[in-house]
């Protein structure tokens, strides 16, 4: 019985953190989450060398000194390392920041006025959709000068059709709803109707898509970079130290060129991806009483 009585009295946010709990892969992916990105925040403090200087030998192998060797013409591997996990997560976090502002401000518009409104939202949310994603980032990655603000502004700006028509479909069965109809009634300010009822019941889905485009803009990153369209050396990017793997030798006899940007990308997206799993669940309205 105090148990029972435990759960019932405890707030939304208790139970949605009690629920994500339970997730043991989430649990760790936050933890190593927590640990990277710390370690990406705190890289001038934590790095032994500056990203960009030549302090050793050309390819050395791993080391006391170095711990994951130099690269091509002598930089600290490990520094560089930490210096492009900020690259990557800025990329990340900055891109699902911008195509979640678009994506909500479009769905809001489409899904609560309908009609024409609607109508030309999502004629053009489709058009940008029906183009190749991939395809459509290499080109709008060409026309624009390479760099970093260059990747963000472009994965930011062709991400956003997803959460735009995620927000419409949510508001679209929100308007209906009583509490909305009776803002309606009493005379309440459309911005308070958009912004104080509607948008905060369509957090959580938003939420949890946004961690996936968050660990695919961190991918497509990584992709231009190693293709030499994306952050431009010398500044130091998961991507772009992955370039140097384009050589049979490097691939071969030097593995720590390739092998450790490689794994780190791997295990962030992964920890990303079970974190949104987690948050999935545990947001989720027709599971959150259940035991």
């Amino acid at each position: 019985m105090p148990r029972k009585k435990e759960l019932i009295s405890e707030s939304y946010s208790q139970t949605v953190w009690r629920r994500f709990r339970r997730h043991h892969l989430a649990n760790i992916s936050l933890v190593i989450l927590i640990i990277l990105g710390g370690a990406a925040v705190l890289a001038p403090l934590i790095a032994p060398y500056a990203p960009d200087a030549i302090v050793g030998p050309f390819s050395g192998a791993p080391s006391r000194e170095f711990w994951l060797g130099t690269d091509q013409i002598g930089r600290d591997v490990f520094s560089r390392l930490l210096y492009a996990m900020r690259i990557s997560l800025l990329v990340g976090v900055m891109a699902t920041l911008i195509s979640t502002v678009i994506g909500v401000v479009f769905g809001l518009l489409a899904g609560y006025f309908g009609g024409i409104l609607d109508m030309v939202i999502m004629r053009f949310t489709d058009m940008v959709m029906s183009f190749p994603y991939i395809l459509l980032v290499l080109v709008a990655a060409s026309i624009f000068r390479p760099g970093l603000w260059s990747i963000i502004l472009i994965l930011g700006f062709v991400d956003w059709p997803g959460i735009a028509r995620l927000v419409r479909g949510n508001v679209l069965s929100l308007r209906e709803t009583n509490f909305v109809k009776g803002n309606i009634v009493a005379g309440m300010s459309l911005r308070h109707i958009l912004f104080s009822e509607i948008l905060p019941n369509t957090v959580a889905p938003i939420l949890v898509y946004a961690t996936s485009v968050v660990a695919l803009s961190m991918l497509d990153e990584a992709a231009l970079s190693f293709l030499g369209m994306g952050v431009q050396p010398p500044t130091a990017s998961l991507g772009n130290m992955l370039n140097g793997a384009q050589s049979l030798t490097v691939l071969t006899r030097q593995p720590w060129l390739w092998i450790p940007p490689g794994l780190l990308i791997v295990v962030l997206v992964i920890a990303i991806n079970f974190i949104g799993d987690a948050l999935r669940d545990a947001l989720d309205p027709t599971s959150i009483n259940r035991k």
